[in-house]
């Protein structure tokens, strides 16, 4: 029998914490986690806050764009660059970084991690 996942969903922050076209670092008991408001998309992602590269968590901290339509955010010490829908690496490195679900309600931003 596969055990089904479930989503525990936590209150993040306030939509009015987070950068037009940026990003903040939230903690989840242990975890730190990138939050990105992409306005010009009108669109949220959540990622892991640690660069796979160096272990350095500075990804809350990079810049935000698109490659081929695809959001993206660049480490900003490594430049390398991860796809903020499945967390693959868009430089051509085998590494990934985790995704999280994200959804906004009343001004709240609310981030779903697996249980």
């Amino acid at each position: 029998m596969i055990a089904e996942k479930t989503i525990t969903w936590f209150a993040a922050c306030r939509v009015s914490d987070v950068p037009a076209n940026g990003g903040v670092c939230v903690k989840y008991n242990d975890t730190q986690i990138a939050l990105f408001h992409f306005t010009r998309r009108d669109e949220w992602y959540a990622t892991q806050n640690e660069c796979p590269h160096r272990q350095q968590m500075a990804l809350s901290r990079g810049m935000i764009g698109t490659q081929n339509e695809e959001p993206k955010v660049a480490c900003p010490f490594h430049k390398k660059t991860f796809s903020l829908v499945t967390g693959e690496c868009l430089s051509g490195d085998e590494c990934a970084i985790k995704t999280y679900e994200v959804k906004v309600e009343e001004g709240m931003v609310y981030i779903g991690v697996e249980d």
